[in-house]
């Protein structure tokens, strides 16, 4: 059984690289070791920080209640059918990992998803995407243990209430669930995604004959790691911003001013905007205020340089989301969770 520590640094455990401290600090790898840990939690009235792969916070400050590390494990084909397998992963399974299990597999469905960061459990939490392709279009259900009952619920796609990067567990059950496996329906023949950003090309930049989920996977991983940061050499935590929607009319009014400003169709007949192309419009990309930055390639990303705190790339963050609205009247928002 896991012990509970004291003051234990989390810059090991954010990859955003920021020294906090856990006042309480415990790993577990099974529901029964959670509940164990939920009944002996020495600080009463206050949650728990449950943490994943940390890739997707930021610690403004040090952490006094009791932080969790979901390590919960497993892999496993729970059931198949003529079209589709459906695999059952541990919260605790390193997302990249999960991705590379299933192309080993020959199973198709989240080959554009490679090398996100995170764990499993973080997948629909924040409805995770990339290149076209959201975790909501692979989601079976999951099984999360809820904090108050002590116990486990099942979800299936329509209880978690998918939006763009946002879920019931973000949201109307926000610090109430503890995500503890994940089951994903992969499919054996695979419906090809290569249209959304710059995939075809770099397929054909590969010289890729014979088109294949190995083969998109690969065009995703080469784009990422020429656009984004690699956490174990420079503190980020991917996209720091989500790419805010306006109404047509709005996007009309700002295509007249701006006539390169980048816009996408949304099926409610607003149009989503890239926040990298307005930060980088507003001046901001690759400036620098002490350790924390806004990154050189990718101006989405904030960046920890070294010894950058989460107040400075939090206030650094408050200055990219008054500085794009001063310049194009658009309110951004955070995708990363603040603690």
């Amino acid at each position: 059984m896991t012990q509970i520590q004291q003051n234990i640094p989390l810059r090991q455990y954010n990859t955003l690289g920021i020294d906090a401290i856990a006042k309480l600090f415990a790993t577990f790898n099974s529901i029964e070791e959670l509940r164990i840990l939920i009944e002996n939690n020495p600080i009463s009235g206050k949650a728990p920080l449950i943490l994943g792969g940390g890739s997707n916070m930021l610690f403004k400050d040090h952490v006094n209640r009791l932080v969790l590390k979901n390590e919960v494990p497993g892999l496993t084909v729970v059931k198949e059918d003529t079209d589709h397998v459906y695999v059952k992963a541990g919260a605790g399974e390193n997302w990249h990992g999960f991705v590379q299990y299933c192309l080993q597999q020959n199973w198709a469905g989240v080959e554009n998803l490679s090398l996100i960061p995170g764990c499993v459990g973080a997948s629909p939490m924040q409805n995770i995407g990339a290149y076209g392709v959201e975790i909501k279009e692979v989601f079976e259900e999951l099984e999360a243990f809820h904090l108050g009952d002590k116990e486990v619920h099942k979800f299936n796609a329509q209880d978690c209430a998918f939006g763009y990067r946002e879920s019931v567990f973000k949201g109307k059950f926000r610090n109430q669930y503890v995500i503890m496996n994940v089951t994903y329906r992969l499919n054996k023949v695979p419906k090809f995604n290569t249209s959304y950003g710059a995939i075809e090309q770099e397929l054909e930049r590969m010289g890729v004959q014979q088109l294949s989920i190995q083969a998109i996977s690969q065009a995703v991983i080469n784009i990422r790691s020429s656009k984004l940061p690699d956490p174990a050499k420079i503190g980020n935590a991917g996209s720091f911003f989500k790419n805010p929607s306006v109404a047509a009319d709005v996007y009309a009014q700002l295509k007249t001013e701006f006539p390169h400003i980048v816009g996408y169709s949304n099926a409610d007949g607003t149009v989503k905007l890239a926040a990298g192309w307005l930060i980088e419009q507003s001046g901001l990309k690759g400036c620098r205020r002490g350790d924390a930055g806004v990154h050189e390639k990718q101006a989405l990303v904030l960046v920890n340089y070294g010894h950058a705190t989460g107040q400075e790339i939090y206030d650094l963050s408050e200055d990219v989301m008054k500085t794009v609205y001063t310049k194009f009247g658009v309110h951004l928002e955070r995708e990363v969770n603040v603690v």
